[in-house]
């Protein structure tokens, strides 16, 4: 048995899931406590991280964990007093079905229970029965008396049916005379009866109406033909969550208005319902305050928070936590065991794939600890390894494997590639094809640079070359960058000029630096390219070739120290793809990287500039001079290998 698990399985089936949802949560131990906290004090919370963390599961534990029995219905009354201001009405769970239906039992006492219509029709029934009985039996008679009696019979049937729609009319009318004296039936708003837990609503993208409540539009406002003001009232996502949560992602997303609508809910525990469009019937129609006495679970990303009212978020900060999602956890014997059970998990929810065998979920294991893009740790965006889960077994499936293997998640990685790593691939294709990505021979001041795309944990290959000529003017000598480079790319360039001054013997303020990031038109942002555009700037400078079987990437000092980058992994995998033969890394990366087959490529480790070099660059005299004029000036310690 292999040390990856502790707990013993075979197959998924043998992992025992948690029934309660907030056991289920996988690597936010923390959040988890202070959800607890909230449901005991009924606090509001905001989370706060990367999409696929877990979020909206909390929010779900959340409202399991609060008591259903404080739950009510809510039902709408018409107002003989104003028509236009529905009268709300809130009664324990279960009460709400019993007042309806008592409505409408007394509503039918005033018809009469429905007998007199009943007996009618029946009257009428065996009549036409009876004429039809009649109308055979003298039809074929020539006794002119039946035939006389015949004709009677049709002429009085006809007369019958005429009485019969006339008093159907009139019970219909008097029927709704009735209704009007009597008691009205309400409408059954929020029905509760059989809610085991209190209400989980998530409100995620719902519009202003939706949210808050609206009353809908009534086409027919005269003649007796509209509907009552308390029918047409709608509950929003606030009121339904009456007692429960109320989960809105991306909450900063909602309008400044909205926002402050939503507020005020929380902080009163009630809001009026009304029509949201000025050009609705429903605009005339206010309701009595309707109660929302819900937990707030607000969700987000560092970057949308800006936008959030800063009252809302007061209020949920004053009276609720704050949480910042964990997008990795430690790499341990417990975490890994979680791993396992969160694939357990997904087969139980999906309810379509087969169970994974040990060596498929070890797969999985592999993929975590590749998407988390940190040493020793594994991701937490499970969304995204959800994916992958549910790919591998609609492959197992098409394949009538009973079991999902490790070869079916390895050619799920093909199927379930994200948008950007479809990008890449068709990219470093193209570009293979065109020659504007080059694996092979030595090039003077081109250089395989590593990037990923922005948003993602797609690696792609990006070429960049520089050249250095002559400026117009003397000490007019600039540093040109082209390929849409960001505000940090742009930083990072001017960085490593410093690197090329120390060297250089040349007045460089003389000379005009060129360097072109290879159609890069989507964009290039991030310091990770620093070294790759020192060592073709150095390269242009001196005439020393680069081999282009060799890849790179790696954050520069000013003091020539290879800094570790964020994307090692998708990066080689990147340069493994174009055919690359060696990929050079900050030697601080090391232990982050995890490859499908990592015998299939050298990887280098750079602690400088100078291990760099002597990796890159073609070995000649240039080369060795170059180098022992950066150490002295740069006074870096390299030991010799």
């Amino acid at each position: 048995m292999d040390n990856n698990f502790s707990i013993s399985f075979k197959t998924t089936d043998d992992i025992k899931i948690p029934p309660k949802i907030v056991d289920q949560v996988i690597g936010q131990e923390d959040a988890v406590e202070i959800i607890k906290k909230a449901a005991i004090q009924r606090r509001n919370v905001l989370l706060v991280g990367a999409p696929g963390t877990g979020k909206s599961m909390l929010g779900q534990a959340l409202s399991q964990l609060l008591p259903a029995e404080k739950l009510v219905d809510i039902l709408a009354f018409p107002n003989p007093k104003d028509e236009n201001e529905p009268t709300i009405k809130s009664v324990p769970a279960g009460e709400g079905k019993r007042i309806v239906n008592q409505a409408k039992a007394r509503n039918m006492s005033a018809l009469g229970g429905g007998n007199n219509m009943i007996i009618f029709l029946g009257f009428i029934v065996a009549f036409f029965i009876a004429t039809y009985v009649v109308s055979i039996v003298v039809s074929d008679q020539k006794n002119p008396i039946l035939a006389a009696a015949n004709q009677i019979s049709g002429t009085l049937f006809i007369i019958t049916m005429l009485i019969g729609f006339l008093f159907v009319l009139l019970m219909y009318r008097l029927g709704r005379t009735s209704l009007k004296t009597t008691v009205p039936t309400p409408k059954l708003l929020l029905d509760n009866s059989s809610a085991k837990y209190a209400p989980f609503i998530d409100a995620t993208g719902a519009k202003e109406g939706a949210l808050l409540g609206d009353v809908q539009h009534d086409p027919f406002q005269s003649g007796g033909l509209g509907t009552p003001a308390h029918e047409r009232v709608v509950l929003g996502d606030i009121h339904k969550a009456n007692g429960g949560v109320l989960f809105i992602d991306e909450i900063a997303n909602l309008s400044p208005e909205t926002q402050i609508q939503l507020l005020t809910a929380m902080q009163e525990k009630k809001l009026t319902i009304t029509g949201r469009s000025e050009r609705s019937a429903g605009a005339m129609v206010k309701t009595n305050p309707v109660p929302c006495d819900f937990i707030l679970v607000g969700a987000g990303n560092p970057n949308t928070l800006s936008e959030m009212s800063p009252a809302l978020r007061s209020r949920i900060r004053g009276y609720g936590y704050e949480i910042y999602m964990n997008e990795t956890m430690p790499d341990t014997l417990e975490n890994r065991d979680k791993i396992a059970r969160f694939v357990a998990q997904e087969i139980s929810k999906d309810k379509k794939i087969p169970p994974f065998s040990r060596d498929a979920v070890i797969e999985i294991l592999n993929e975590a600890r590749r998407k988390s893009n940190r040493k020793e740790s594994l991701t937490l965006k499970l969304r995204e390894l959800g994916g992958t889960i549910r790919v591998a077994g609609d492959i197992a499936v098409e394949n009538k494997h009973s079991v999902v293997t490790r070869d079916d998640v390895l050619k799920s990685k093909s199927y379930a590639g994200s948008f950007e790593q479809q990008i890449a691939s068709r990219y470093i294709k193209e570009k293979k094809d065109y020659d504007v990505i080059q694996v092979k021979g030595s090039r003077i001041g081109r250089v395989n640079g590593l990037a990923v795309i922005e948003n993602s944990d797609s690696g792609l290959m990006l070429p960049i070359e520089a050249i250095v000529t002559k400026s117009m003017r003397r000490g007019s000598g600039e540093i040109i960058a082209t390929g849409k480079l960001g505000e940090i790319a742009q930083e990072a360039v001017k960085n490593v000029s410093a690197i090329v001054k120390l060297y250089s013997n040349k007045p460089l303020t003389d000379y005009d630096i060129h360097i072109q990031f290879l159609q890069a038109y989507s964009g290039v942002e991030g310091d990770s390219a620093s070294v790759s555009v020192a060592i073709s700037i150095l390269s242009a400078l001196t005439n020393i070739p680069i081999k282009q079987s060799i890849a790179m990437t790696g954050s520069l000092s000013i003091w020539g120290e290879v800094l570790p980058v964020g994307g090692v992994s998708a990066k080689v995998e990147a340069a493994i793809n174009a055919g690359i033969k060696e990929v050079i890394i900050p030697a601080s990366n090391i232990d982050d990287l995890v490859l499908s087959d990592p015998k299939v490529i050298k990887i280098t480790a750079a602690d400088s500039i100078i291990d760099v070099i002597e990796n890159a660059m073609v070995d000649n005299a240039q080369k060795t001079k170059l180098l022992n004029t950066i150490k002295k000036s740069l006074k870096i310690k390299h030991d010799k290998k």
